[in-house]
């Protein structure tokens, strides 16, 4: 780990075409404030810039994911302004949508409780395996508040109908609850949570790199089209290009002769 004193919120690591994020405010329940929202961005907006990084865990130190909010920066901000405050969730705003459109595929390493901004972080990445010691919850509304900002990313995870219940109860669920509502992919013991991160993480470098890094711009497109006809031309367009392509070509003549592609990592 680069940054090994406790006064910087994010810890990174690099490991061939892996990079590791951790929030690093374990004695906060890796809580969210300006400075890691700030520095968990401008890493985010890093490796989205890096063609070597293929993939993106996101990952927190100690016992939690992440608590959300840091109290005391909401006491800081609830004695600010309304022009104030809007700035700064927009700040969180851009995180989120950072996370949530990288043009790297994404891990969530989800080993303890997330609350709130926490569980706005678990949405927007692609893929999330957890333990049963983590929970969730949108506790917001406990506060008079609302998980306003994370609520597109949720909403896409758990759905509409799941959504209205937990914003609005600020009901916690546990890891067998968030597997059965789509928060995440899998749930495995605490013991076998590397080890499950470790065999995404091979899945995702053996795929090609530029679709497994845009795959997720074709799922957005799909389901945002309006247009059925533009949508078919849209999808018949990104197909004949991919297929041209010289990943394309590469991947193709790889599987026609029974050999590895040139990206897969060497068994």
């Amino acid at each position: 780990m680069t940054g090994t004193t406790m006064a910087q919120p994010l810890l990174t690591e690099r490991a061939g075409p892996v990079l590791r994020l951790r929030l690093n405010r374990p004695q906060l329940h890796n809580a969210f404030d300006s400075g890691l929202i700030a520095a968990l961005t401008t890493a985010l907006l890093a490796a989205g810039d890096d063609p070597d990084v293929r993939v993106v865990v996101l990952e927190g130190e100690g016992a939690s994911f992440s608590a959300g909010a840091d109290l005391q920066w909401m006491r800081g901000m609830a004695a600010a302004s309304e022009d104030e405050n809007r700035e700064d969730a927009l700040a969180l705003a851009r995180l989120m949508r950072t996370l949530d459109e990288l043009p790297r595929p994404t891990i969530a390493r989800v080993h303890g409780p997330a609350f709130g901004g926490g569980v706005g972080l678990v949405a927007c990445c692609d893929i999330a395996i957890g333990t049963p010691q983590a929970r969730f919850g949108l506790t917001e509304s406990r506060l008079g508040l609302l998980p306003a900002v994370i609520s597109p990313y949720v909403i896409a995870a758990i759905g509409p109908r799941q959504a209205r219940r937990w914003f609005a109860s600020a009901e916690t669920f546990d890891a067998e609850a968030a597997l059965r509502f789509g928060l995440l992919h899998r749930v495995v013991a605490a013991d076998a949570l590397d080890a499950a991160v470790a065999a995404q993480v091979a899945l995702l470098c053996r795929a090609a790199p530029h679709a497994a890094a845009t795959a997720k711009t074709l799922v957005r497109q799909v389901i945002h089209h309006s247009d059925a006809t533009a949508l078919d031309q849209a999808n018949a367009d990104l197909i004949a290009r991919l297929r041209v392509s010289a990943e394309g070509q590469e991947g193709i003549g790889a599987f026609l002769e029974k050999r590895a592609p040139a990206w897969a990592p060497e068994e």
